[in-house]
């Protein structure tokens, strides 16, 4: 019996009488990372790495969530599990399942430069490799992630200058944890609510978080214009940021590196900055892996799989429900600042 099955509810062990990452109800759902396309609200009971707990407990109220520490094996049904860092956000998770000499990981998303607040990405050696193709294409290769913040910082200073407000949109799980971390020396950061929120579950788990202010109606205009904004994308086009003092607005995301791939046709400036691997990413991951098999889930799975086959790497793409992580549903709208 294979170690892993592909299923309408999710990637399913077996063995384990378990579900990785699954879509609909389970009885146990072992999760990679908290957000929204991966950790659905419903199931039984939770296993994550015990930095992930704070996430799910925020987006999905009172869950049974039993935790797991890095390189730590827990057996389930004499499937042994273990974690290992995705390098993804903070709290992700590859899950290295073992059973009968058999190894299967599947890594959820991940990223394989180190961000300075997400745990490293480490390669795990396996039979079986599970892999995302979020930016599956040679067009998508990352600048190093101190050029991308120089270019940041430069646009918020030249707003500055001008009188403009700089507002940066990013995912409130992952993205804006990191802006932070990388612009905390470049003025006061102002953040949305559910940014806000998370971080506070964050630094109560013991998470080293620069100081940040929650922005609320009562912080006027023109202070708000002496630092920068961080709000997640439901906001982007809101009628809220027409309301600030002359806002300029720039999209951190990986799909910023292809000009066609703007969402936002508003936004004012792109940033590539993301928290996938992009192309050398995923093909350095992959072979350090040294897996016999390789699954390619949400991306570019076909581009991506047929690659993998021609150069000696036995690839299968996999249909799932992963890849929607930007619909974030506690971030519609900032109701208090409107």
């Amino acid at each position: 019996m294979a170690l892993l099955k592909f299923t309408d509810k999710g990637i399913y062990v077996p063995q384990g009488d378990f579900y990785i990452d699954p879509w609909k109800p389970v009885k146990l759902a072992v999760i990679t990372h908290g957000h929204a396309d991966h950790a659905y609200w419903g199931n039984d009971a939770y296993l994550c790495h015990e930095l992930c707990k704070p996430i799910l407990l925020q987006r999905l109220g009172d869950v049974q969530v039993q935790t797991l520490p890095y390189d730590q094996q827990l057996d389930i049904n004499g499937v042994k599990v273990s974690l290992f860092p995705a390098g993804h956000v903070i709290g992700s998770a590859q899950i290295r399942l073992e059973y009968k000499g058999e190894v299967a990981v599947v890594s959820g998303d991940y990223k394989v430069e180190y961000d300075g607040i997400s745990t490293a990405f480490e390669p795990v050696k396996c039979h079986t490799f599970v892999t995302e193709s979020t930016f599956g294409l040679p067009i998508y290769t990352w600048k190093p992630q101190e050029t991308i913040f120089k270019s940041i910082k430069d646009w918020a200073t030249a707003n500055r200058e001008q009188g403009k407000t700089t507002v940066l949109i990013a995912y409130s799980l992952g993205k804006a944890q990191r802006l932070i971390k990388n612009l905390s020396n470049h003025g006061d950061i102002y953040v949305h609510n559910a940014i806000a929120n998370l971080n506070e579950r964050f630094i109560a788990a013991g998470v080293d978080l620069p100081e940040t202010i929650r922005i609320t109606p009562e912080i006027k205009k023109e202070t708000l214009q002496q630092g920068i904004l961080i709000v997640p994308p439901a906001l982007a086009e809101g009628k809220w940021i027409k309301t600030l003092q002359q806002a300029a607005t720039g999209i951190c995301s990986g799909w910023m590196q292809v000009r066609a791939g703007r969402r936002w046709k508003s936004a004012d400036a792109g940033f590539a900055l993301s928290d996938h691997a992009d192309w050398p990413g995923l093909l350095s991951a992959i072979k350090a892996t040294e897996a016999e098999q390789v699954y390619v889930t949400h991306g570019f799975t076909s581009t991506f799989s047929r690659y993998l086959n021609e150069i000696g790497i036995s690839a299968d793409e996999v249909k799932t429900q992963y890849g929607n992580e930007e619909e974030e549903p506690e971030t519609a709208v900032l109701t208090s600042a409107e």
